[in-house]
């Protein structure tokens, strides 16, 4: 007799867990039915501020796997469909079809929750009103496009100067838009130092950005039409013709906190290496819904990437599947750009590090992408930090044009190995001019680290 396994999420961790559980066994062992509430499935998300931007040609570009790819490979994929309620001691989920408001029940030998996150939006005056847009899912993207059609002038406001709000001002910049970013702290990227998010500041302002710090939106303006016209912060006020919400991210765990599943400081589900729920034998959760493991400092974050949303996929189906299989963490790598400028950042900032009491030094060195003298040498800042003491390495920040940003994962393989600085001197990495200076950027931080630690022992 098969068991029958039931997914809740229809995008990256959830869709990859069923298709990975469907490798191992085949339909007449696992039953595999999974509910998604949206239009789409299998869809980069990350994607849409360059579909925006017109970097991608269409939608269609974004998605991975369509809803009839999976239903081929034996998976029951019911769109429109949403989870209302988990019964985790009867093993049952209460749905409800969007289109026709029929609800049913479900039961489940193993499940399986990929509830991804919700964007961040305070109930603020105006919030709701049109032409003001977030972008989290494919029909969100399509909504900002047409508000953009539609728009009565080439005026734009973005909130948030975080991932998603710095790559949407890069979109609407190139979509011949007067572009205005509002940020509540002082410089924008808060994953960064402060000394490197002033570099970013610095760019975007030099691209025709207008960036505002330490601003504090309030309410949303509307004009006799209803549509959006002004965003006003607690000094000032912002005309817009268009508003883009990029305030970040939180977990979307409502459905697992009514059911007493256990969730970490930033509400997040807690899991175990396996990705199983915390307590609970057959429920295993994955995607931005969870919190996981830092590798550096030791504690649960919350790290909302695609990346790490299909590595829980692989895991979870492997192991609902029969096989096994482990996430042991992250060291917190990410990154970006606007326009031409590179944003990368790997472990811990200095506040993190203070937070969990580890004594750093912190170093930042000007380099370039290649050798000075070889034509398209672009600057480069890294900034580093190691423990006090050991030298181990504890974050690597780096800003700079074409060929800074990838730079990153030098130090992301180093902190997963838990690695030095002086270690990292001896790295023996690529050297040719069109590619690096003789010392490559990350080494020349690394070697001034290890003097920094020497000299504080």
């Amino acid at each position: 007799m098969s068991e029958r396994l039931v997914v809740i999420g229809g995008d990256a961790a959830g869709m990859a867990a069923a298709s990975q559980a469907r490798r191992l066994k085949g339909p007449g062992e696992l039953e595999i039915v999974a509910f998604e509430r949206g239009r789409f499935s299998s869809y980069s998300a990350c994607g849409i501020p360059y579909w925006v931007g017109g970097d991608v040609g269409s939608l269609d570009e974004l998605i991975a796997r369509s809803p009839e790819e999976h239903r081929a490979r034996d998976i029951d994929l019911r769109m429109r469909t949403e989870v209302t309620e988990l019964d985790l001691d009867r093993q049952r989920v209460r749905g409800r079809d969007l289109e026709s408001g029929e609800e049913f029940w479900t039961g489940f030998d193993k499940l399986v929750i990929a509830t991804g996150a919700r964007p961040m939006r305070p109930p603020l005056p105006g919030i709701d009103a049109p032409g003001v847009h977030g972008v989290q899912t494919l029909g969100d993207g399509q909504a900002l496009l047409d508000s953009l059609e539609r728009a009565r002038g080439r005026r734009a406001v973005v909130v948030g100067a975080g991932y998603i709000g710095v790559e949407m001002a890069e979109a609407l910049l190139g979509r011949g838009f007067e572009v205005t970013v509002l940020n509540r702290g002082e410089q924008p990227m808060a994953t960064l130092d402060p000394d490197m998010g002033r570099l970013v500041h610095r760019a975007m302002d030099g691209l025709g950005i207008t960036t505002v710090g330490s601003a504090t939106v309030t309410k949303i303006l509307t004009g006799e039409d209803g549509r959006v016209r002004a965003v006003a912060t607690d000094d000032a006020e912002y005309p817009a013709d268009v508003v883009v919400l990029g305030m970040g991210v939180e977990p979307e765990t409502s459905l697992a906190r009514a059911a007493g599943l256990p969730l970490g400081a930033y509400g997040g589900l807690l899991t175990d290496l396996s990705m199983r729920v915390r307590g609970h034998e057959n429920v295993w959760a994955g995607g931005d819904c969870v919190e996981v493991l830092d590798l550096v400092s030791g504690r649960e974050r919350h790290v909302p990437l695609g990346t790490h949303a299909n590595k829980h996929g692989q895991v979870i189906g492997a192991n609902v599947g029969g096989g096994y299989a482990t996430f042991p963490g992250v060291v917190g790598t990410a990154v970006s750009k606007v326009c031409d400028l590179e944003i990368a950042r790997t472990g811990l900032r200095e506040k993190d590090a203070r937070a969990v009491g580890l004594r750093y030094v912190s170093v930042t060195v000007e380099s370039t992408s290649r050798a000075g003298y070889y034509p398209g040498a672009a600057p480069m800042t890294v900034k580093m930090l190691a423990e006090h003491g050991t030298g181990r390495l504890l974050g690597v920040q780096i800003v700079g044009r074409e060929g800074a940003g990838k730079r990153v994962d030098i130090a992301a393989v180093a902190l997963t190995a838990g690695m030095t600085v002086e270690t990292m001197v001896s790295f023996d990495l690529g050297y040719a001019p069109p590619f690096s200076p003789v010392w490559d950027p990350v080494l020349v931080a690394a070697r001034k680290a290890v003097a920094a630690v020497r000299a504080a022992r």
